[in-house]
């Protein structure tokens, strides 16, 4: 059966294929009329590049293969944020902010989660040299425009902080197997597991850990949070940037979630997710991550946001195939006048915008797009006729 694809691999047939190519180009010029530039990363790359600062987590979801060129190792891009990282810092080497967007097929050794796909089609946006909290928000708030204009919006926004864990580990002297393990179960919000690993951590560490996961919420979460966790500066910072936001965004459906922690060896400040009304993961995800540049020869601050084109496409509730319109084939008349303007009005449909199908001679009706109009000649005229009743 060679027809059989890979599992977690599918074709996108014609209806899938406009739905998603249509969303592309709508979040593209969405992107670029706030000044965010299109590039577009290879592939391939050599592997010591794609698993460079933020690709580091990305080792086991990277497809690997000899170059025959090289003979060195290439890997097939998982994520494309450090290939946008990699042209920031090294090709366009930039002083002031850059606005980078981008979209295109990346590709997963295992997928993300049950039923995702293992060649998502990634888009997103990155702003870098900029460490203000003015470029977490802009990334916020372009993230809520996108779903929007993809006919998802957002019922919620989490807003984390890989700050508030990572002080903590570091108060209680957590070693690198401890801290991953704890990282683990936060991630999960596997609580039994999650006492059982800080039975040893002293107080009031142990404590703090074990109450992450239970805060998450709204606005109330923020002062929770700051009376029961520990004094620690780097908590305190964390929180007030929150507040912060919070504060600028009254607007956006923003909640909170200490225990948030997808990305957090290559995050470093703000975590954000934004999630769809009835779909169980998160639809886009994003945050700051200053310094990725550094091995690439410069650090720069960074935040940015990412979602899976192909996986929105299919959330969203605008932007619906029109029906096309069935035209006879433009010599079918003996008469070359008419032959003349047939041909002439359908060239001034097709600059419309509208999907015209000529009938080739012989062809009685179309089974690729959905034709519910067809161009009859109506005393010298070509006029448009709803077709089988539409």
């Amino acid at each position: 059966m060679n027809w059989l694809l890979p599992e977690y691999l599918a074709d996108a047939l014609p209806q899938e294929a406009v739905r998603v190519e249509r969303l592309r180009r709508a979040l593209l010029d969405l992107f670029r009329v706030h000044g965010y530039e299109l590039v577009m990363p290879p592939l391939l790359e050599y592997l010591d590049s794609l698993l460079t600062g933020t690709g580091s987590d990305l080792t086991l979801r990277t497809f690997k293969l000899v170059d025959q060129l090289s003979g060195r190792t290439l890997g097939l891009r998982a994520d494309m944020t450090p290939q946008v990282a990699r042209i920031d810092a090294h090709l366009l080497n930039r002083q002031a902010v850059t606005r980078l967007c981008y979209c295109g097929s990346i590709l997963h050794t295992l997928p993300a989660s049950l039923g995702a796909s293992r060649e998502p089609i990634q888009l997103g946006a990155e702003l870098y040299g900029y460490a203000g909290i003015e470029a977490d928000l802009e990334a916020i708030r372009l993230l809520a425009a996108a779903l929007a204009t993809a006919g998802t919006p957002a019922s919620r926004i989490d807003i984390g902080h890989v700050g508030v864990f990572r002080a903590l580990a570091r108060a209680a002297g957590l070693d690198g197997r401890a801290e991953a393990a704890i990282l683990q179960y936060l991630r999960v919000k596997d609580i039994p597991s999650l006492r059982e690993c800080c039975a040893g951590i002293a107080e009031p560490y142990r404590s703090a850990l074990l109450r992450l996961p239970e805060l998450y919420g709204g606005a109330e979460l923020l002062q929770t949070a700051a009376r029961e966790l520990p004094e620690l500066p780097e908590i305190a910072s964390a929180l007030a940037t929150m507040q912060e936001l919070r504060e600028a965004m009254p607007d956006l459906p923003l909640s909170f979630d200490l225990a948030d922690l997808r990305g957090y060896h290559y995050h470093n400040g703000v975590v954000f997710a934004a999630y769809y009304p009835g779909f169980p993961s998160a639809i886009a995800l994003g945050g700051r991550y200053d310094g990725v540049g550094k091995d690439f020869g410069r650090s720069r601050p960074a935040t940015g946001f990412s979602m899976d084109l192909r996986e929105v496409a299919r959330l969203a509730t605008n932007g619906k195939a029109t029906g096309a319109i069935l035209a006879p084939y433009a010599s079918s008349s003996p008469n070359a006048a008419v032959n003349c303007a047939l041909a002439a009005r359908v060239a001034a449909l097709r600059e419309q915008g509208e999907v015209v199908v000529e009938l080739l001679p012989g062809e009685s009706g179309s089974e690729g797009p959905r034709c519910d109009r067809q161009l009859i000649e109506s005393q010298g005229q070509w006029v448009i006729q709803a077709l089988n009743g539409n």
